[in-house]
């Protein structure tokens, strides 16, 4: 399984500039089974969902659909939607063949007013795709690890975000502590540029089940980077080492 993260800019205002750019990437980068974009890239992360947030089949999913046909892989990113009179911070996994599997963000930011104005999902999400286990996540869900725990579910993580580079240390530090905890394959992409509120860098990478990082991105640069997922070492160190095993059982009251 090859994957590939893309580390990209938002021009705000204008989605049509920002889905060139993105697309330009994409056709220039290798070839890959999944690439990954961030939160809301066709936009940007954008409170006021009056701006933001397209009809179900928009602008931004059709594209997804397009470009997954173009590249004959998965195109993975999130988008501001309304569907039946509310608006989610929807992530879409969509495949060549025209499947669209999707998550709404479960873990919406107080802090920026998101709650106020999307709805929370309550659905924890994993999709198959060539052999292997995704769980689809957004951003804010990353601080919050009983969303996540693995319980032998999924073999890869998935986030996509808009983290700011005042906060950028700690995400780095969680998506590796994501990895570690959960004997999984942590995917954390994140914009780079800046919209009226932050500066973004970046720091997107691919970090494996020891935590080491396997790909990166240069900080504050647009690029795309690509690695192979061994699930084949992954197996046998889920053997060895039997964490998820020897986890607590619980249940999430949503």
């Amino acid at each position: 399984m090859r994957i590939s993260i893309v580390q990209h800019d938002i021009k705000a205002g204008d989605v049509e500039a920002t889905l060139a750019g993105i697309e330009r990437l994409l056709l220039s980068a290798p070839e890959a089974d999944v690439y990954v974009l961030s939160e809301m890239f066709s936009t940007g992360f954008e409170m006021d969902a009056s701006k933001a947030a397209e009809p179900v089949g928009g602008r931004a999913q059709q594209w997804l659909k397009d470009m997954a046909a173009r590249k004959q892989a998965a195109i993975v990113g999130s988008v501001a939607v309304s569907d039946g009179g509310k608006c989610y911070n929807r992530l879409f996994f969509v495949t060549p063949e025209g499947d669209v599997r999707y998550y709404d963000k479960r873990h919406l930011f107080t802090y920026s007013g998101e709650n106020n104005n999307y709805t929370a999902g309550d659905s924890r999400v994993v999709v198959e795709w060539r052999g292997v286990r995704f769980l689809l996540q957004v951003c804010y869900d990353l601080r919050f690890p009983v969303w996540s725990r693995n319980t032998g579910d999924y073999d890869v993580a998935i986030y996509v975000a808009s983290w700011p580079v005042s906060r950028i240390s700690v995400w780095d530090l969680l998506l590796k502590a994501r990895a570690l905890e959960n004997q999984c394959y942590v995917v954390g992409v994140n914009r780079v540029g800046h919209d009226a509120v932050c500066e973004y860098s970046g720091n997107s990478v691919v970090a494996d089940f020891y935590g080491r990082l396997v790909a990166e991105c240069r900080k504050g640069e647009e690029e795309v980077a690509v690695c192979e997922l061994n699930l084949e070492k992954l197996a046998e160190f889920r053997r060895k080492f039997p964490v998820l095993l020897d986890g607590d059982r619980f249940e999430i009251i949503r």
